[in-house]
């Protein structure tokens, strides 16, 4: 305990309590807020990176096909313009919002500011308790959990996906709900055009069908149907659970351990505009909102798990 400050300071995991003078931390290793507001974030783990990488393929893949299988052979020249249009933009979206939690920090507790000059600075109140993550030895807020792959302290942590080599948590979550939507949507967009597809082909008898073989169209269509179905079942399974969530202020974790909320809960409209941003507009599906070019010209230096570019 740190006596002289006045207040009870708690390791939550039961590990000894780190030394006052810090000696298992250099207080300047410690990332501050404003730093860490100016770097683009990036979790380097083999498996996420390989995940989100086959996200990016399959989303291709899917492009592929809706255009130059079905889309562009296709005698109807407004069926075509109007369904290509609709779905690269949804994929463009989709892959934006993709990028945008895969690349922000999803509300990071600086590494190491479990430090006596850091707790003076705080004024906390005599005998107020406050905890200490013994894994990254940050002071650790109210609702925020540690994850051993981003091996970072998150706010508000929901889940870390590996889909998206990234926690979703306070600061992202809005991209990472924008994502599942938009991939919900073009999988949808697809599976309706290869019904459509099947149906011309079949009534056409295969003939100026696609400028592929009907064999490798058949092959082509099918892989699409069968990623269209599980991306559709598994992203509007994963957008309605983030919805509830949200409306419910409660984290993904929080509701698997039980824990008792200690918060004041948000009213559910409340909790949507905390994570959207503000009153409803076109700005809560955009995911280029709030987007400053001038971060990806900064550079900053690598610690940790994540780097700066």
């Amino acid at each position: 305990t740190m006596q002289s400050s006045g207040h009870r300071f708690r390791d939550v995991e039961h590990h000894p309590l780190l030394a006052s003078d810090n000696d298992a931390y250099d207080s300047s290793s410690a990332s501050s807020e404003a730093d860490m507001a100016e770097r683009v974030w990036f979790i380097r783990d083999g498996c996420g990176m390989v995940c989100a990488i086959m996200t990016w393929l399959l989303v291709v893949y899917a492009d592929f096909v809706v255009t130059f299988v079905m889309l562009l052979p296709s005698k109807d020249f407004w069926y075509s313009v109007i369904n290509g249009v609709l779905f690269n933009c949804l994929a463009v979206l989709a892959l934006s919002s993709h990028l945008r939690t895969m690349l922000t920090d999803p509300g990071a507790v600086p590494k190491g500011n479990a430090t006596k000059e850091y707790m003076d600075n705080l004024q906390l109140k005599p005998g107020e308790v406050i905890y200490k993550c013994p894994k990254c030895c940050s002071i650790k807020p109210e609702r925020a959990h540690h994850c051993s792959i981003c091996k970072r302290c998150i706010r508000k942590m929901d889940h870390h996906c590996p889909w998206v080599n990234n926690c979703v948590g306070e600061k992202n979550q809005r991209f990472f709900v924008l994502f599942t939507m938009y991939i919900a949507l073009i999988s949808a967009h697809a599976l309706v055009l290869c019904g459509f597809q099947f149906f011309s082909c079949v009534r056409g008898q295969w003939t100026e069908c696609s400028d592929f073989s009907p064999p490798v169209t058949v092959i082509l269509m099918i892989f699409l149907c069968l990623e269209g179905f599980l991306f559709l079942t598994f992203t509007a399974v994963m957008f309605g659970t983030q919805i509830h969530s949200i409306c419910n202020d409660e984290t993904e974790i929080e509701r698997l351990k039980s824990e008792k909320p200690t918060w004041e809960r948000r009213l559910r409209w409340e909790g949507m505009k905390s994570v959207f941003g503000g009153q409803p507009s076109l700005l809560w599906i955009n995911p280029f909102a709030g987007f400053r070019i001038r971060r990806l010209l900064l550079r900053g230096k690598k610690g940790g798990p994540e780097f700066s570019v």
